[in-house]
């Protein structure tokens, strides 16, 4: 089924999950409309801004774990859900 682009299940999970995302906080946007804060960075940021600071932190943060080869990958989820909590409540 994911032949034609040499997919493989955990990459079309990762695209799928992202997509979830995407609608989850436009929805949220759009029932929920927030104002802008201020946290520890000192820019203001909406939930959206938090969730690509958030994304792109994740990104890097797998990337060092590849490169560095500190444990087990399944590790670095655990350490984006504490990098995400923490983005998401003080950021």
């Amino acid at each position: 089924m994911l032949d034609w682009m040499a997919w493989t299940v955990p990459t079309a999970i990762f695209f799928a999950v992202i997509a979830v995302l995407l609608v989850v906080f436009t929805v949220l946007a759009v029932r929920y409309p927030e104002t802008p804060r201020r946290g520890v960075l000192g820019i203001e940021t909406t939930r959206g801004d938090r969730l690509f600071i958030t994304l792109l932190l994740s990104a890097f943060l797998n990337l060092a774990w590849l490169g560095l080869g500190i444990a087990p990958q399944p590790y670095a989820l655990l350490a984006c859900l504490v990098l995400a909590a923490g983005i998401f409540r003080f950021v």
